[in-house]
């Protein structure tokens, strides 16, 4: 394999103005929403100086993205995707230019700044599995891994650059200068979203209400190859996310010094950087579903030794390997969702996976939690990953849809005849 080939494909943006536009626009936007995650976090603890509240924040965020995200789905599979992501989009900036006010003023006590976290998240909750369907109807399927792969460097980056420069402008200027900057973002996005072509439900629309939410939820339980793609992100997840214990593990093997503290989540996206900037060597292979299963595995055996390892530079190394790898297999994953979900169904489908995405870290964090109470940090990082090894290799010995290669969408396109779904054989 040539050396270039190993780089990051930045093909759909050459080949795909409209998503290139979409792809601007929303690294701006993500990167605004880290930093408002931040704000919000230094925020609610300065007025509070509870844990019980920050960790509040994440509830705000996942309630209505879990309770509301199936019914969106089902929406966005009803009606012009277009226009309801613009909708949503549109009440986040509301939600954010609100925060910037009570930020300001200073006035709204901390369940009226976690109240407003939570009405964003019930925009997010729809504009989320909306944004999901749009890659799919702008790029060839050939193309498709590589747009999630540039979509996915895109938030890395975010993770890196957003909590810093949120930490230096709430020290220097204040909240409400860091919520006004994220709803500025919001005007990148809109550049996105104006670019994009209308996009119907197409001739067979989602039964409106709980019976369009079932039948996603029948198309998942009969489709082996999406399921076991969710089944081994929640392995991933729930059995063995990290993050809630770098502060006790940081205490038990390295001093408790916070400038290793600091560098744990740096070095995760650290590696979720470099390998997206290297994600030529697995979007190009035939075979994604292998490629996640890969990811997944080496992500918790990369967990497993650093919980082990006693020297923290060798732990953070494998902190970096850890977030490669989890890089590689959100991609793959992805690919291999979208690949095998008909256009009609991507909306419930994005919307279940984005539910995944939400919950099982959430869970994942409170399960390790628990156990080190009970034991310690570093049994529940071995425990963590060792049951992650074991979960995935269930899930691919027990799915040979995901061991296979790639197959073409067997449903009618979401798209008109005005409004042709790219092929392999059409540029974008």
């Amino acid at each position: 394999m040539q050396f270039r080939h190993t780089l990051i494909d930045v093909t759909p943006l050459r080949s795909s103005p409209p998503f290139r536009r979409l792809w601007a626009g929303q690294a701006l936007s993500v990167l605004g929403s880290q930093m408002t995650l931040v704000a919000v976090l230094l925020q609610v603890w300065q007025m509070t100086k509870s844990t019980t509240w920050t960790g509040a924040v994440g509830l705000a965020q996942a309630i209505p993205l879990t309770a509301l995200g199936l019914f969106a789905g089902s929406l966005v599979d009803r009606v012009d995707r277009r226009r309801f992501y613009l909708l949503t989009t549109s009440g986040q900036a509301v939600c954010s230019l609100l925060l910037a006010l009570q930020g300001f003023l200073g006035h709204l006590p901390a369940a009226g700044v976690l109240g407003l976290v939570a009405l964003q998240s019930c925009f997010v909750a729809g504009g989320g599995p909306a944004s999901r369907t749009f890659i799919p109807h702008l790029l060839p399927e050939h193309q498709l891994a590589a747009g999630l792969a540039l979509r996915r460097i895109a938030f890395q980056g975010a993770m890196l650059f957003g909590p810093a420069s949120a930490g230096l402008i709430v020290g220097g200027l204040g909240a409400g200068v860091c919520y006004l900057i994220d709803a500025l973002t919001f005007v990148a996005a809109f550049y996105g979203a104006f670019g994009l072509p209308r996009m119907k439900p197409g001739d067979e629309p989602a039964r409106p209400g709980l019976r369009g939410v079932l039948d996603g939820l029948a198309f998942l339980a009969r489709t082996p190859v999406i399921r076991g793609a969710l089944l081994t992100d929640l392995a991933t997840t729930v059995l063995s996310m990290p993050i809630s214990l770098f502060p006790l593990v940081n205490a038990e093997r390295f001093g408790g010094d916070p400038r290793t503290l600091g560098l744990f989540l740096t070095a995760v996206a650290v590696g979720g950087v470099a390998a997206s900037l290297f994600s030529g060597t697995f979007t190009r292979c035939a075979r994604p579903g292998v490629v996640m299963l890969a990811g997944s595995a080496t992500w918790g055996a990369a967990l497993t030794l650093f919980g082990l390892s006693p020297d923290p530079w060798v732990a953070l190394a494998f902190l970096v390997l850890a977030g490669a790898a989890d890089t590689v297999s959100v991609v793959s994953r992805s690919t291999v969702v979208q690949t095998h979900t008909p256009h009609a169904l991507l909306g419930r489908v994005s919307a279940a996976e984005q539910i995944v995405g939400q919950a099982g870290p959430d869970l994942g964090n409170m399960r390790g939690g628990l156990v080190a109470d009970a034991t310690s940090g570093a049994a529940a990082l071995v425990s963590g990953g060792l049951l992650c090894l074991g979960a995935v290799a269930a899930v691919g010995a027990t799915t040979a849809d995901l061991r296979g290669p790639l197959v073409a969408r067997s449903a009618t396109p979401l798209a008109g005849p005005e409004n042709p779904v790219p092929r392999p054989d059409r540029p974008a």
